[in-house]
């Protein structure tokens, strides 16, 4: 076999989305599972859905996501220009497309828009498509060359016969056969010269010596023409792998109104990237076994096209959440300070040690955001109702809170050692001199200087940071809040 070669060949037309990237991850998988090549190309010619800056935007993101490419546009490999633009001005596509005219599998086509506007539409797939009639095909030799010299504008279509079917083999799908009747005379060469993305496409990807094509399975209604073309040129076919849709929640196509639609979205509201890359391996591929954490170099090794689904594949994106919580807690402590860092200062402003902060919300939080929820106290104790002191399981309730504080307070006091250890050895000692479980001390401790249910640390653990005077002065806040509960009560 000859050596595998994939591409990504995506249109500058904005952000890179979640299909997008499964896409360029899966040629990348495709390719360097077998020891080939992954190129990158880009596909232009569509000038009106053309994007400044979008073409930044693939660069960086596949940088981002660890999906190296071997050649591209700012890597030639031979085989270039690798912009479609760049490749149209050496005339490649024109030069193809009249060959495929010699051989009569394609012809000039002069209808203007008056005369295509009132041919027959047939709605295929949910859209009304117009066939055309093939008038142009009867055109003689003399009459084409007379109309091209008086200057008048013309597309080169593909010529697919009437009759007969057309077949092509998908590697998940299997053989599929279409009838030609069913298939449109598609534009090939545009009135303004430029290829269409389908003619392009094909094109280039035989003159790359491209070996495995991977796209989304919208596109496989098209593969029967891109079939013919290479049928009309006597080209051996590419590996077709058309890959399952790709849905939210609730088994709708994503969209970018869904918030989580493009890789920047994700990696701007917290998420990982190597987090992300993991999850979206995943999105329509498994491995043999149930593991669900891999690094990019552990993909590489395990990925096995064979095992792509034919299902559509949910985004869930409280399953991204999940994995991304492993990635945090898996994540070096200091890198995971430096990336939390801005979190952190967004949410304290009081002179704490935001290390131990860090440290406390590390194996808590499933992306960056979440620290703001888990911290907020630290600024201040929220509005709390003294219910919260009652405690089934810690055998609590306000009044034994009371009491517990009450006794504490002169001890905590007098005490200068504000470190987590020396806290919780006074707390503990008190639990021993008062015969009772850990809990019964802990929970109002915790409750009185957080004012929350559930917290990132334990009790002793805030207290460190929050310091002496600060401490002191939430547990006498408590004490009068509970005071004054059971007061209103008498």
């Amino acid at each position: 076999m000859s050596k595998v070669r994939t591409r990504y060949a995506p249109s500058p037309t904005g952000k890179m989305h979640v299909g997008n990237l499964r896409s360029a991850l899966y040629e990348f998988l495709i390719a360097k599972h077998a020891g080939g090549d992954f190129m990158l190309r880009i596909e232009d010619t569509d000038q009106e859905r053309f994007v400044e800056g979008a073409t930044d935007i693939i660069y960086r993101t596949l940088d981002s996501a660890g999906l190296k490419h071997d050649e591209g546009p700012d890597k030639d490999g031979g085989f270039g220009p690798y912009i479609q633009s760049e490749r149209m001005k050496s005339g490649i596509y024109m030069e193809y497309a009249k060959k495929l005219v010699e051989r009569g599998e394609a012809y000039y086509c002069f209808c203007d828009k008056e005369r295509l506007d009132s041919l027959k539409t047939e709605i295929v797939e949910g859209k009304e498509i117009m066939m055309y009639d093939k008038h142009c095909l009867s055109l003689s030799k003399e009459e084409v060359e007379a109309k091209l010299a008086s200057g008048i504008p013309f597309v080169i279509r593909q010529n697919i016969p009437n009759e007969g079917t057309t077949t092509f083999h998908d590697e998940l799908y299997g053989d599929i056969s279409v009838e030609n009747a069913e298939l449109d005379d598609m534009v090939l060469i545009k009135s303004d010269g430029y290829p269409t993305y389908n003619f392009a496409n094909v094109v280039d990807d035989h003159t790359m010596n491209i070996t495995h094509v991977v796209r989304g399975n919208e596109y496989l209604s098209s593969a029967p023409k891109y079939q013919r073309l290479y049928d009309a040129f006597g080209w051996d076919s590419p590996v077709y792998i058309h890959l399952p849709l790709i849905t939210d929640e609730n088994h709708k196509k994503l969209s970018k109104r869904s918030g989580h639609a493009s890789f920047e979205d994700l990696i701007a509201q917290g998420f990982l990237t190597d987090a992300v890359v993991n999850y979206i391996a995943l999105l329509g591929w498994s491995p043999e076994d149930n593991r669900e954490i891999f690094t990019l170099n552990e993909l590489i090794w395990e990925f096995d096209y064979h095992r792509i689904s034919k299902s559509p594949a949910v985004f869930d994106i409280v399953k991204l959440k999940w994995m991304n919580g492993e990635y945090l807690k898996a994540m070096d402590f200091d890198k995971f300070y430096e990336m939390a860092l801005p979190y952190l200062r967004k949410s304290i402003t009081k002179d704490y040690d935001l290390k131990k902060i860090a440290a406390m919300v590390k194996t808590r939080i499933e992306i960056f955001p979440d620290i703001a929820d888990h911290i907020d106290f630290f600024e201040c104790v929220p509005d709390y109702d003294s219910s919260m002191y009652a405690h089934k399981k810690m055998k609590t309730t306000p009044e034994t809170s009371l009491e517990v504080l009450r006794e504490l307070l002169p001890i905590l006091e007098e005490q200068d050692d504000y470190s987590n250890d020396a806290l919780y050895e006074t707390l503990s000692k008190y639990v021993a001199d008062k015969g009772c479980k850990n809990g019964y001390v802990m929970w109002p401790v915790r409750t009185a200087v957080s004012g929350k249910q559930m917290t990132p640390g334990g009790a002793t653990e805030i207290m460190e940071v929050l310091g002496k005077e600060e401490s002191l002065a939430r547990l006498r806040a408590a004490v009068a809040k509970l005071d004054a509960g059971q007061e209103s009560s008498l």
